[in-house]
């Protein structure tokens, strides 16, 4: 199996792949149209990317089957796209969680003693003690979270070794689940916002939380708070966070704005970065040797399970829900044939197969096969498949 790395990646993930029986071909530098040149010429198998971004062009330009995005989002690539070439897409969720969460803390006690600040005065040549021996501390200060997937989760235990008590909301979060975890629920963002004295944002970017948070979020912060986002710019109204940090005076610490620049390197002009009382950092926050480390081995974890079985786990693409309409459930013997016979029955009567498995009884003598299909099923198309004289029964389930 070919793979293609069209980003930077782990020496150990290199030889992980190689290890795997892969053949790769390593171009960190490749964006735009040298990576739609890169594909064409290279025919991989398997593009891993990581902020590279993959639109429906690169997609096409050759045999693609699979594409891994190195890290937990996956908003750089043309999903919708790879859906309709049948390409695979894949992430690795998890494994930058505790990188993020660090720099989501370390953001949030440098707004609190404005680190970069005295820093900056330092390295000019002024002391200035008595304005940066202000501080109010966290201590018993409410943390906000807007998202409590992996990342989310892992900030409760920080919050709780800065003596942070934690108020949060998700569309997944339920009263029992915030028992467990020993946070307080909130009904809405806004009501986050309302009673939190530091909110951090840990959301996946799609079109639920694209702008998620705007003029209303901000308009419901305390005066004074702390905004922190390390999840992805573009949940944010950007104009209305600057609005708010002038009107309210907040501080928020940014690791992630809009309309990055796709490399690691290159110019970038956001308003965002001149407005005092604003921190940012450069989408850093996965870039830890421990996650990036983490982050390589599952991706060689996907490519070997891919190469190996044909399955692709933490796949992202696949239809929650089809069509289906009725599941035909085969049990025949397992011999030659038989599945030809089933499927070509099924053609002819004009049923359009959705799903479909075949597993195999203890001994390999016998097997269920479930068809999950889209169409109306006549009785006649039972008595066909049952005329195989190894079909044992044809059970239909509505879906």
């Amino acid at each position: 199996m070919r793979v293609l790395v069209a980003d930077k990646f782990e020496k150990s993930g290199l030889d992980g792949l190689t290890a795997a029986g892969c053949e790769v071909v390593c171009e960190p530098d490749l964006k735009d149209q040298s990576l739609v040149d890169a594909i064409a010429a290279q025919a991989p198998d398997v593009l891993i990317v990581r902020s590279t971004k993959v639109p429906e062009a690169a997609l096409a330009a050759g045999p693609l089957k699979l594409v891994v995005r190195a890290g937990a989002g996956y908003n750089t690539i043309d999903v919708a796209a790879a859906s309709r070439l049948g390409i695979y897409v894949s992430n690795c969720p998890g494994k930058n969680s505790i990188a993020v969460a660090e720099l989501a803390f370390g953001l949030i006690s440098a707004l609190d003693r404005r680190i970069a600040d005295n820093v900056a005065d330092l390295r000019a040549g002024r002391w200035n003690k008595a304005e940066y021996g202000k501080a109010r501390g966290l201590y018993g200060r409410t943390l906000g979270l807007i998202g409590v997937g992996g990342i989310g989760r892992e900030m409760i235990p920080r919050a709780r070794g800065f003596g942070m008590p934690v108020v949060a909301w998700s569309r997944s979060l339920t009263a029992e689940r915030a028992a467990e975890l020993g946070i307080s629920l909130a009904a809405s963002p806004e009501e986050v916002a309302a009673v939190a004295d530091v909110v951090s944002v840990h959301v996946a970017l799609n079109a639920d939380t694209r702008g998620l948070l705007g003029a209303g979020f901000f308009q419901a912060m305390k005066d004074g708070a702390f905004f922190v986002n390390t999840s992805r710019g573009e949940v944010v109204d950007e104009a209305a966070l600057i609005a708010a940090i002038r009107a309210k005076r907040l501080r928020a610490g940014l690791d992630v704005f809009a309309n990055e620049p796709p490399g690691g390197t290159g110019e970038f002009v956001t308003a965002l970065a001149a407005v005092p009382g604003v921190y940012g950092t450069h989408h850093i926050g996965a870039s830890t040797t421990q996650a990036q480390e983490a982050i390589a081995a599952e991706a060689v974890r996907i490519v070997r399970v891919f190469a190996e079985t044909g399955t692709v786990p933490n796949v992202v693409n696949l239809a929650k829900q089809t069509p289906a309409t009725s599941s035909i459930v085969v049990r025949h013997l397992d011999r030659p044939g038989i599945l030809a016979h089933t499927l070509d029955a099924i053609s002819a009567a004009g049923i359009n197969v959705q799903e479909m498995e075949n597993i195999i009884f203890d001994g390999a003598l016998a097997a269920v096969a479930r068809i999950n299909v889209e169409g109306t099923i006549e009785e006649s198309l039972i008595e066909a498949i049952t005329a195989h004289e190894a079909v044992i029964d044809v059970t239909v389930i509505e879906l």
